[in-house]
């Protein structure tokens, strides 16, 4: 087995779908509008923040893997461009899917060796980290799918 390809493979479906879990994050924010996007319906971040927070640790992860992407704050992963149109919402999506698609191009071309090496000082493998964009995504799309159920339960 091709492990970067089936990393790759997962990020992918993560994003588009036809993952384990029958649920990607396309089919989650595919009929959202940009007002529900950054509706606060609860003490929690909105949906827009989620996908701008995925993306920026994808985006990190991206930039680890050719030496760089280590500074950085919490906050900068938090603090989302203004939506105030539905194409401001519509640029954030297509942002996300184009980065991911790049991402996985990307983590295509590492091969077993570079998986085993640490990404950067301190910060564990890459293969580690590679899985932690994965595990990341899932948990805050999961997060976005109960936020979409509040909004529309409102």
């Amino acid at each position: 087995m091709d492990t970067a390809k089936e990393i790759a493979r997962h990020i992918r479906e993560i994003h588009t779908g036809n993952n384990w879990t029958d649920s990607c994050i396309k089919d989650a924010v595919n009929d959202i509008t940009w007002q529900e996007a950054i509706a606060k319906p609860i003490e929690a971040n909105t949906i827009a923040m989620l996908v701008f927070h995925m993306n920026f640790y994808l985006n990190i992860v991206h930039e680890r893997l050719s030496g760089g992407g280590l500074n950085f704050t919490q906050e900068q992963s938090l603090t989302a461009p203004v939506i105030a149109s539905e194409a401001d919402w519509q640029q954030l999506l297509n942002k996300t899917f184009a980065d991911a698609e790049a991402f996985a191009q990307t983590v295509e071309q590492l091969n077993e060796e570079r998986l085993e090496q640490e990404i950067a000082a301190g910060y564990g493998s890459v293969y580690k980290n590679l899985q932690g964009v994965a595990e990341h995504n899932h948990y805050h799309l999961g997060q976005i799918v109960l936020l979409k159920k509040i909004i529309r339960q409102k």
